[in-house]
């Protein structure tokens, strides 16, 4: 089991608690953006650079992706792409997407792309609080227990 992290919008705070989860459930974490993106030193953790584009980083990941990985990421349709590979994903506020809630995450999705591209100002998310730091934590270390406890 793995955990990939969708980097180019992954806050510093969610990567540091990404770092600590990693070494101390020993589970190999590898950031993917298309910029640098400094990482401490770890034989666990790792970054790769794909070229700028749209989705190059997203491609990278489903490509890479196995059942049973965790991918950390806010992009819904990266999301359902490793969900249908049979790897979970999570995103920076603790939200699990599961087979059972994307598609309506996809419509949720399509719809406000539809209002803002119609010129609807949508306002973008809530700034990141504690309580999401907290939720993302928690639910970041029940599913790394979970995929742990399926591995033995």
């Amino acid at each position: 089991m793995k955990i990939w992290v969708d980097a180019d919008a992954c806050p510093v705070v969610m990567r540091e608690i990404l770092f600590r989860a990693a070494e101390r459930t020993q589970t190999p974490l590898t950031l993917v953006a298309n910029q640098h993106i400094r990482v401490p030193p770890s034989q666990l953790i790792r970054m790769i650079q794909v070229p700028s584009g749209f989705d190059v980083a997203d491609n990278e990941i489903v490509q890479r992706v196995e059942k049973g990985d965790l991918v950390i990421t806010g992009d819904i349709p990266l999301a359902a792409e490793v969900i249908e590979k049979g790897a979970l994903a999570l995103n920076i506020r603790g939200e699990l997407y599961s087979k059972e809630n994307i598609r309506e995450r996809l419509n949720m999705r399509d719809f406000m792309e539809t209002m803002r591209s119609s010129g609807i100002q949508t306002g973008g998310p809530a700034a990141l609080s504690k309580t999401d730091r907290m939720e993302f934590a928690n639910q970041l270390d029940r599913q790394l227990a979970k995929l742990k406890q399926l591995k033995k």
